[in-house]
């Protein structure tokens, strides 16, 4: 686990991809630069080439998975020896969640919607286990004091 100072940067990355994303959205926000692919397929598939691309949405990507890695990573400031095991059960729950998420996508959802199904579930495990391991920590640190 990192130390506990490593979540308000990541708090700062994920409010930035957050902010970054609506402009992506609403303004249609854009920048271009050089990237150096390993494999790109656009009109023809190309490999280990170099080209020039709106990197806004690779660089959203980059800011959320970043930063909430570094959210979930991190220990609480009074990390306790009992949040080991709710660590542990939550991310129990979290793969059974995602799961159960993905496969009632399989079974509901179909063409392109997909593929955004498939996108979010980057994303969707880490904010599953943090709503998860914080519920049970409330729960754990209110049974504590009873």
């Amino acid at each position: 686990m990192l130390d506990h100072k490593f979540k308000i940067p990541g708090y700062v990355l994920v409010i930035t991809g957050i902010v970054f994303l609506i402009l992506y959205f609403t303004i249609k926000f854009r920048f271009e630069m050089p990237v150096f692919a390993l494999a790109s397929t656009y009109l023809k598939t190309k490999y280990l080439t170099t080209f020039s691309t709106n990197f806004a949405d690779e660089s959203i990507f980059l800011l959320l998975l970043t930063g909430l890695s570094l959210i979930v990573f991190s220990r609480e400031r009074n990390e306790k020896e009992s949040f080991s095991a709710l660590r542990y059960k939550a991310l129990v729950r979290t793969i059974i969640t995602d799961i159960v998420f993905l496969l009632l996508s399989v079974i509901f959802i179909y063409g392109a919607g997909f593929l955004v199904i498939l996108l979010v579930n980057v994303f969707f495990p880490f904010i599953v286990y943090q709503i998860i391991f914080q519920i049970m920590k409330i729960i754990s640190l209110r049974k504590e004091q009873q």
